[in-house]
């Protein structure tokens, strides 16, 4: 397939995308996430109510009634809800949802409840953060030895942009960030990195091969090359996700919305940010020039 990215294009995009990186992080500082149960430890119970009911209406009533702040979460539907709250003292014994909101007149539908103590939700928060750990140090291993750093530098940057992007949607949304969405990242690394690793490739071969070309025109060379396979790949792979999206149900909501948008920034960051910052870092063919070595000892 013949393509051409214009280098203009490609600046651009990268411009672009560090402003949005900028404003993510920022997002995610001021607004933070609205971490799940897994992680928080609490009681969660859904439940529905009459479609006309507004949050500003049931908050205050279960806020006096369980002397706590509670969490109050649209669960996708008109008058399905989600309450969450810390897990009440031992030998307290929190007053039943239905009776709290017997006062608005509405037939109340207890859904599910499900309680997970303060111990096992750090524990769990503790653990998910040490599999992001190791998967970062992996990945920066590999990326060390495979290639040089000025080219390993936006493989790297690319891996970042998406993993802030998703984060930072999660925080604009406040949907729930639980286990689940931590293993759609993780996995969201392993995809980038793997498209990255196919434009830096072919980057590092034309460098070898054309030493002579100029570096803008060999980044725009190797995408083209790459193109096809990349938009195959991830149309193919954005298709499958969102058929999860639109009949896994609530339980998988959360970790397809953070597949999708993962995707398609991965896809994005490959092509912009992961060849124009070895641009500016000065990354050129005398890198991969073979070294004569000396023929004495």
């Amino acid at each position: 397939m013949k393509f051409k990215y214009p280098t203009r294009w490609r600046y651009a995009c990268s411009a672009i995308s560090a402003l949005l990186m900028i404003l993510s992080v920022a997002l995610i500082s001021c607004r933070g996430l609205n971490l799940g149960l897994d992680f928080t430890g609490g009681v969660v119970s859904e439940i529905r109510v009459d479609s006309h009911l507004r949050d500003t209406t049931i908050r205050p009533i279960l806020q006096q009634a369980y002397g706590q702040d509670i969490h109050l979460i649209a669960a996708g539907e008109p008058g399905r809800w989600v309450l969450r709250y810390p897990v009440p003292a031992a030998n307290a014994t929190p007053p039943q949802i239905a009776q709290v909101l017997a006062p608005l007149h509405t037939n109340v539908e207890v859904l599910n409840t499900s309680i997970v103590g303060p111990q096992v939700g750090a524990e769990l928060a503790e653990q998910g953060g040490l599999a992001l750990v190791v998967a970062v140090v992996c990945i920066l291993g590999y990326l060390s030895f495979r290639f040089e750093w000025r080219l390993a530098s936006g493989a790297l940057l690319a891996l970042v942009h998406d993993v802030i992007f998703v984060v930072a949607f999660f925080a604009a949304t406040q949907m729930e960030f639980n286990l689940t969405v931590l293993a759609a990242v993780l996995a969201i690394l392993g995809y980038s990195l793997n498209d990255s690793i196919i434009i830096a490739d072919r980057i590092r071969e034309l460098l070898m091969a054309k030493p002579d070309i100029p570096l803008p025109q060999i980044n725009n060379m190797a995408i083209a090359a790459t193109f096809s396979r990349t938009m195959v790949t991830s149309g193919t792979t954005l298709l499958t996700v969102a058929a999860l999206w639109l009949m896994g149900g609530e339980p998988l909501r959360g970790f397809s919305i953070a597949m999708f948008i993962g995707i398609l920034t991965g896809t994005f960051s490959s092509i912009s940010v992961g060849t124009s910052l070895p641009e500016w870092l000065g990354l050129s063919s005398e890198h991969y020039r073979p070294q004569v070595l000396p023929q004495q000892p």
